[in-house]
Formats: C-alpha cells, sequence, structure tokens
C-alpha cells in the first residue's frame, strides 16, 4: 500500500507564466492561469473530505483553513522530535503531542518547515502531553495554510489510517474505471472511422465542456461546438487575434482561467518523440477533478494514433500529388485537358486565372535535426500552408518537396496577389521548432495551364530574389522585381561581385559612417539627377553637395557628364543592395 502510494504520475500543475518565463505580472497586464488546488494530481483526497470521515468525528480545524484542499495520498504517525526528514510529501501527519511537550516554543519553526515538505495536514491529540497549541505555531499554519486538526480524544490512530487510506483507494480506483470508460469510447469512435473532431465531440460529452486539440504551436485542428456565450474565455491573453490558443501559458495539468474561473485542462499529444499539439478542455463551470485529467491523458493518446494515421495516409498521397505536380510544371504534361481533368480528381481546379507560388525553405538556417525530426517538421510546414491557403481556396494544389513548397492557387480578386500572399504567410504558425526560415515568390496570374511552368519559374526567381534582397521571410511579387529580375539570372555571383567592386571602387565595401554617406549621396543623385534636389532631400547647403559630388567625382569618374557610366553605378548599387553575393 505505501509503495502504491509513492509512485504517483507526475502531472504538475498549470502553471501562470509571464513575459520573461516567471510569474505573470498584474500590474502588467498579464492574466494569472491560477492552481485548483495545491500539490499534485495525485488520486488522493482532499483534507476537507478526510475531515468528513466517520472516525474523524468531533475533530476542529484549529488553524490553516486556506488549505483545505490539500490532497492526501499516505498518513504518517509523529513518534520522535526530527520527524521532519521522515515526512514525504501530500502525508496527513498524526501525533500525540509526545514529542513535542520539550520543544512548545519550536512548533512555529516545525510548522514551515513541514509546509516546506509539502505536507497535507497535521493531526494532533491535545490533553495528555500538550495542553494547548502556541498560538505562534496556529499562527504560523494560517499564514501557510497548512492544516491543522485537533483529534478527538478517544480515537484511535489506526482507524483514521484504514478509513483514510480506504478512501484513497477508492478514489484512485474511480479514476481508474473512470478513465477506462472513456478510453474504450474514444477507441470506439477511431475504429468506426472517426478523426479529431469526432474525438473533441466524444470528450465534451464524456467531461461535460468544450475540448479542443491544437498544433504544439497553438492552431485549433478541431473543436467541438463551444457554448453560444462568453466564448472564447481567457480573453487577448490566452488567444491571438487570429484565434491561435497561446499554449505556452499552459502547462499539463488542471486549472483555472483568469478573474471569471473557467477551469481548463492541458495534455500534451505525444507519439514517441514527437510532439503532435495539445488537448485542451475548457469545462462549463463545474471544478475539474483529476479523473478528467486522466481521461485526457487517454484521449491523448487516441488523437496521437489518429493524427499518425493521417500522417502516413497523407505521405502516400502526398507523394503522388506531388509527383504530378512536378511533372506538370516541368512542362512534362502535353494534353492540358487531361491535366485539367487529372487535377479535378485530385481536389485542384486548374482551369481558371491561377498564380503560383514558391516557398523556399532557408539552407542550413539551424542545426540539422535527425531525419525523423525534419520529416515531421516540412510535413508541419505543408500542413500549416495547406490551412492557410484552403481557408481562401479550397480548390488550390498545395505540395511539399525538400527543399521548396509549391502552390498554385486562383489568381485573388480584389486586392494584388503580393498583399493575398503576406495575409496568408501571417496566418501561418511561428514557431521555429516545426520549420526553418523561408522565402516566397509570386508569379504573375496565368491563364491557362500550358503557362504554368513559366509560371513556376518565375515564382522561384523571384523567391531567390527575395532572400538575396531582404533575407529570410521576404514575400516578393515577380512583377515587382524590375531590374533585380535580369541580375538574378547571371549563373555567378562572384560575376555580379567582381562588377560591383570594378564600378564602386572604395564605395563597394565598407560599413563605416563616411563610406555609407557616400554611398547614399551617389544613389540620390543618380535617382534624382539634380544637385539642387538632392541637397534639398539630404538637407545640405548647396556648396556641401557640390565638394561631395567632386569627391564622388574623383573616385569613381566623370559621371554627371558620362550616361554610361551612371548606369553602370546604378547597376552596382542595386548590386551592393542585393545580399548573399
Amino acid at each position: 500500500m505505501g509503495r502504491f502510494a509513492n509512485h504517483q504520475p507526475d502531472t504538475s500543475l498549470i502553471v501562470p507564466t509571464g513575459r520573461d518565463g516567471g510569474l505573470p505580472d498584474p500590474a502588467a497586464g498579464e492574466a494569472p492561469v491560477r492552481p485548483s488546488q495545491t500539490g499534485p494530481l495525485g488520486r488522493g483526497v482532499p483534507v476537507s473530505d478526510v475531515l468528513s470521515a466517520s472516525s474523524l468525528a468531533g475533530a476542529q480545524l484549529v488553524a490553516g483553513a486556506s488549505g483545505l484542499n490539500r490532497i492526501v495520498l499516505r498518513l504518517n504517525v509523529m513518534e520522535v522530535p526530527d520527524i521532519v526528514p521522515w515526512t514525504k510529501p501530500n502525508e496527513l501527519l498524526l501525533t500525540t503531542g509526545y514529542p513535542l511537550r520539550e520543544i512548545p516554543e519550536q512548533l512555529a519553526d516545525l510548522v514551515a518547515q513541514l509546509h516546506a515538505r509539502r505536507l497535507a495536514a497535521v493531526g494532533i491529540k491535545l490533553g495528555r502531553y500538550l495542553d494547548r497549541l502556541p498560538p505562534e505555531m496556529l499562527e504560523a499554519a494560517d499564514r501557510v495554510g497548512l492544516p491543522v486538526i485537533r483529534l478527538p480524544d478517544d480515537v484511535a490512530f489506526d482507524d483514521i489510517i484504514n478509513q483514510v487510506l480506504t478512501d484513497v483507494l477508492n478514489r484512485q480506483a474511480a479514476v481508474l474505471a473512470r478513465s477506462e470508460e472513456a478510453h474504450r469510447a474514444l477507441v470506439d469512435v477511431v475504429l468506426a472511422g472517426g478523426g479529431l473532431d469526432a474525438i473533441t465531440d466524444q470528450l465534451s460529452q464524456i467531461l461535460d465542456g468544450t475540448a479542443l486539440i491544437t498544433s504544439p504551436g497553438g492552431q485549433v485542428l478541431a473543436q467541438s461546438p463551444p457554448p453560444e456565450a462568453d466564448w472564447p474565455p481567457g480573453g487577448p491573453d490566452l488567444w491571438d487575434p487570429d484565434g491561435r490558443l497561446r499554449v505556452e501559458r499552459l502547462k499539463h495539468g488542471a486549472g483555472v482561467l483568469d478573474e471569471r474561473g473557467a477551469p481548463v485542462a492541458v495534455v500534451p499529444v505525444l507519439a514517441g518523440s514527437l510532439d503532435h499539439g495539445r488537448i485542451v478542455l475548457i469545462a462549463g463551470g463545474s471544478p475539474l477533478e483529476d479523473s478528467d485529467v486522466h481521461v485526457l491523458e487517454r484521449a491523448a493518446a487516441t488523437a496521437a494514433l489518429v493524427i499518425t494515421k493521417e500522417l502516413a495516409v497523407s505521405a502516400v498521397e502526398s507523394k503522388y500529388r506531388g509527383d504530378f505536380l512536378h511533372d506538370l510544371l516541368a512542362g512534362r504534361v502535353d494534353d492540358s485537358e487531361h491535366a485539367v481533368r487529372h487535377c479535378a480528381s485530385l481536389g485542384w481546379d486548374i482551369d481558371r486565372p491561377l498564380i503560383v507560388l514558391v516557398a523556399q525553405l532557408e539552407p542550413g538556417a539551424a542545426p540539422e535535426p535527425s531525419p525523423r525530426d525534419l520529416r515531421s517538421a516540412h510535413e508541419r510546414f505543408a500542413t500549416a500552408w495547406r490551412r492557410a491557403v484552403g481557408e481562401r481556396d479550397p480548390r488550390a494544389a498545395v505540395v511539399g518537396y525538400s527543399q521548396e513548397l509549391v502552390v498554385v492557387m486562383g489568381a485573388p480578386t480584389g486586392e494584388p496577389p503580393g498583399e493575398a500572399v503576406r495575409k496568408m504567410v501571417a496566418r501561418l504558425p511561428g514557431d521555429g521548432r516545426t520549420r526553418r526560415p523561408f522565402s516566397t515568390g509570386i508569379s504573375r496570374i496565368v491563364t491557362e495551364p500550358a503557362l504554368l511552368p513559366q509560371a513556376y519559374q518565375q515564382a522561384r526567381r523571384a523567391a531567390t530574389v527575395g532572400h538575396r534582397m531582404h533575407g529570410p521571410g521576404s514575400v516578393e511579387d515577380f512583377d515587382s522585381l524590375g531590374v533585380y529580375r535580369l541580375l538574378s539570372l547571371v549563373p555567378d555571383p562572384t560575376e555580379l561581385t567582381d562588377f560591383m567592386r570594378e564600378t564602386l571602387r572604395d564605395l563597394a565595401f565598407g560599413d563605416d559612417a563616411e563610406t555609407v554617406d557616400l554611398r547614399t549621396t551617389l544613389q540620390i543623385l543618380l535617382d534624382t539627377n539634380n544637385v539642387a534636389e538632392t541637397a534639398r532631400i539630404m538637407h545640405f547647403h548647396y556648396n556641401t553637395l557640390r565638394y561631395r559630388l567632386a569627391k564622388l567625382e574623383r573616385l569613381l569618374g566623370p559621371f554627371t557628364t558620362d550616361p554610361h557610366l551612371r548606369l553602370n553605378l546604378m547597376l552596382a548599387l542595386q548590386i551592393q543592395r542585393m545580399r548573399g553575393l
């Protein structure tokens, strides 16, 4: 019995986290997520329930009333003064007061030590060895919330131990039985072909609340019907404007959200070393019990099976879809009508005005994980894109390859393609654990399937130039590339670097203030082709700018009178702006 009580699962409470990872600061507007009880979520009995046992009829709570929700998992008897090293968390400590008779002045310190050991409560018999408890001890117990119970004179310790441990074992058996029943119901749902939506619906019936399954980053994958009012709970402190649940504020266990006291429980969805997301239960108002967390743990295992199955099926389908789209974009499909029909069978519509997007993954941006984890990251990256694109165009094609992701979707109406794509990219989860940085390129609008290979090359070129210009995270439209489109066609970046060095000379490199200032002056002079206008833009005196102009011509040559040199300088400055050379 003692061994069983000592081996409890490590299920810590939901702990509030502030901006720096510590406790939230209400003064800074950080809403706390408060625990619903102290101590671990074991299958124990609260002190308040222990006091209602028949063996404790006539017992009096003399201090520590704020700790009545502490959990009792085991009992101990105090027979020696140095009991502290022998105590364990969540114990009900029983004593006749004999070991305390010689040290009444130290009882306040003893309370602090027992609280530090996470004791559940102390039960003391008075009259034989101790006539009264010192006020300092009672004040200390009230201060830390450690219940101190005066036991009836005629009760035997073995009666208390037997009854309380029986209640603990009954509670544990009830938790396991309820968890097993819920597991059978969830397995039946999966065997009947149900997915994540069916799991959340079943959970909401079993646990009487709103159940959600999210990605590791907090994007909602499935959700049971929420209540009509007061949804979502927690407000902006728990939900992003785009509907992402801030799972980083929640940890495994049960707790309470915000001042309205909405009970919540969270459990991770794990399959081996892979983190597939979270299962969240937001109860309808009734307090959550220990067994609710264990039901969620069973549901998490079931959800992991469903997600793993879906990933396996998706991998096969994606391989087939990816091969066909690759042939289509490479120009290997000659019959456009056949391509339209075949894409329709795959759920894609290419018989309309289209654009092609290419999201190129950043190579070597982070240490390479194991092949298994890397494959999972690519799958999650593609899934995030499918979700974002699907909200705008359900008939779009989204296929992920080893170093890029390709989207063939309908041309947006009512807004430029670049603006529409930037909105989609903004909705992608920003969790660096699930994807590496990427750059996105957008093609021109094409009106027939035969032009898709050309659009694909345009999108790739836009992504490459955008990365060179702005680094990872750029979103570039092919039509907005201008001269950079021509520069990107040079296969060897060394040629561009040499041209820039030969043209700009001492201004080609260097980040010191004088060099940067001269490059800026040269750029504005070339843009305006007017000394007076350049002086006005740069807030210089006209004579000061004439001095700078003379210095630039000494460095670079007579570009004010030589149109060919002016063109070379303008190209060299554009190359200088391109990154990755």
